[in-house]
């Protein structure tokens, strides 16, 4: 049987890893499979995980079982050593487990905590599989070493590094976010912006008028408010972020104002979105997978939080604000509102209070630079 976790200073540690002498010889040629397939904000608080495990065990190989439609956005993850894109169906599940169970794994770190992920550890045949004790779908029986959670009001980046310590390393003192900046990339964004008619050199502010959830979403005519009174200002460029999908955003923004802004809606890729938003001085936006790009590449956000909680799920680190209405339902983490009047928690947020937020961390950027 596998030793059960115990506590040592304060952290989770695994005793299979972290009081045998042998520890730093697997440690040097261990190999871990990282399962977070989704979504697109988890992804990025999963970066932090990669970059404390390198920091902690250099020699060890990491494998990230993610979704395929975010296998190109993981490939910019510093530390990754191979992508291993899957798709949403049960027979690929299978599959694939079938063909991880032959890479012979030492440990397999479950971060979705759900029953297919913890069926993939399983599969995986990785004798150490680590993974949340309260996890859903009942997939923390496929752990070896289930690990408790102490809190539920933690942000998931602190929360997901707790598995860190299970496998016997630290909680680093400041959770680091490494991106691969590929000369592709970065040209690709600066020619493309050139073609819009600005430059990335220059201060200007990213706005993300998108979000997965309906209940998300900040009205349009508000990020109209904002527009004008940025151009009032001559705060800007403003530069429209989004997929293809999202261009009805813009669209129909064009009908509820006549300031100017840049439209990349549809145009930059999403392995392409490191680049872009790290230039970004500072960035206006819904609860969405973008903002957590942009968090945590520094970059300044102004959030308009609704039935999410910022504890939970905020932007991660320093120099952040998130905006919210104060309605005792909030947060609700709901996809449909019930409230009267109607998504009350995000109508009450002005356009003036997002300016008023915007304005000294353009500032305080600027003077980073």
């Amino acid at each position: 049987m596998l030793p059960q976790l115990h506590r040592q200073e304060g952290c989770l540690v695994s005793p299979v890893t972290s009081c045998d002498a042998t520890s730093s010889v697997l440690w040097d040629t261990a190999r871990i499979l990282l399962i977070k397939p989704s979504s697109l904000g988890d992804i990025v608080h999963t970066f932090p995980v990669v970059s404390a495990i390198k920091a902690e065990w250099p020699g060890v190989h990491v494998t990230w079982v993610v979704k395929r439609q975010w296998a190109e956005f993981v490939e910019r993850a510093e530390g990754v050593d191979r992508v291993w894109p899957i798709d949403m169906t049960v027979n690929s599940w299978v599959r694939e487990g079938l063909a991880l169970r032959a890479e012979r794994f030492d440990f397999a770190l479950d971060l979705q905590g759900l029953f297919r992920s913890g069926v993939l550890a399983w599969f995986s045949g990785a004798p150490i599989r680590v993974g949340f004790a309260n996890a859903r779908e009942g997939s923390s029986w496929f752990y070896t070493n289930p690990v408790p959670v102490a809190h539920p009001n933690i942000h998931a980046v602190d929360r997901y590094l707790s598995l860190v310590g299970a496998l016997g390393g630290k909680f680093p003192e400041k959770p680091q976010f490494q991106f691969k900046f590929m000369k592709e990339d970065v040209a690709t964004v600066r020619a493309i912006c050139q073609r819009q008619g600005f430059a990335v050199d220059r201060p200007w502010i990213a706005m993300n008028m998108g979000a997965r959830w309906a209940t998300k979403r900040w009205p349009l005519k508000a990020f109209a408010a904002v527009l004008d009174q940025l151009h009032a200002s001559q705060v800007g460029p403003v530069v429209i972020i989004g997929n293809s999908d999202e261009r009805r955003y813009t669209s129909q923004l064009r009908v509820l104002t006549s300031s100017p802004f840049i439209d990349l809606c549809g145009e930059i890729s999403l392995r392409h979105l490191p680049a872009l938003l790290s230039t970004a001085s500072t960035m206006v936006t819904n609860d969405s997978g973008p903002m957590h790009i942009a968090a945590a590449l520094q970059v300044p956000v102004v959030a308009m939080f609704g039935p999410t909680s910022a504890t939970r799920t905020g932007p991660y680190g320093n120099g952040h604000r998130v905006l919210t209405g104060q309605v005792p339902c909030s947060p609700c983490f709901s996809r449909v509102c019930r409230h009267v009047p109607e998504l009350e928690c995000l109508h009450l947020i002005t356009p003036t209070q997002v300016v008023d937020a915007i304005r000294p961390r353009l500032t305080a950027h600027a003077s980073c630079q």
